[in-house]
């Protein structure tokens, strides 16, 4: 039995549940943190919506049914929470995408835990410029270090759009981050 077949079978015995969720804490939380803060940029909000993931966890992890890892579910509900924080507070201040995408891209770096020099600033700018999917499909192989097939049970894509997406956004990165 895996390492994370026996969390999940302890995090589903109520009487083991408690220190087996602050062992999953232990394992996935700067993991998931991680994969949180590349989509709503800033720290503060990375650090509302992981709450909202980990409670959202908690409460279902009894319907967890093995379909996929652990890490892959959990990364998709992290997603999830991720996207309706984007919806629900990205509707309250803007009018089009790309206000939305420059503020990010402002609030990132203002924020006083964002350490990147010129390549990395312009590696964001770039990446703030792809749409959605393509933006979410890069981050998740590049920075998440995911395969493919992961990507594709959290965002319910197949593998060779992936692919496809990912390689484009590759191509378009070699070609603007020298200019």
């Amino acid at each position: 039995m895996s390492k994370d077949a026996k969390l999940v079978k302890k995090l589903q015995d109520p009487k083991l549940k408690d220190i087996a969720f602050s062992e999953l804490l232990d394992i996935y939380q700067e993991r998931l943190y991680w994969h949180i803060r590349k989509i709503v940029i800033t720290h503060e909000n990375a650090d509302d919506v992981l709450q909202n993931t980990f409670i959202r966890i908690y409460k279902s992890i009894q319907k967890f049914k093995g379909k996929s890892s652990l890490h892959t579910w959990m990364y998709r509900i992290a997603y999830n929470e991720s996207i309706r924080f984007l919806e629900k507070n990205n509707k309250k201040s803007f009018d089009n995408i790309d206000e939305v995408s420059e503020a990010n891209l402002e609030a990132l770096f203002e924020d006083a835990y964002y350490d990147g020099d010129q390549i990395q600033r312009k590696l964001h700018k770039i990446i703030s410029g792809f749409n959605e999917k393509q933006k979410r499909v890069f981050q998740m192989k590049y920075f998440d270090e995911l395969s493919f097939r992961q990507i594709s049970e959290v965002l319910q894509i197949s593998e060779s759009t992936l692919k496809s997406t990912y390689y484009s956004a590759v191509k378009i990165i070699e070609e603007k981050i020298l200019l």
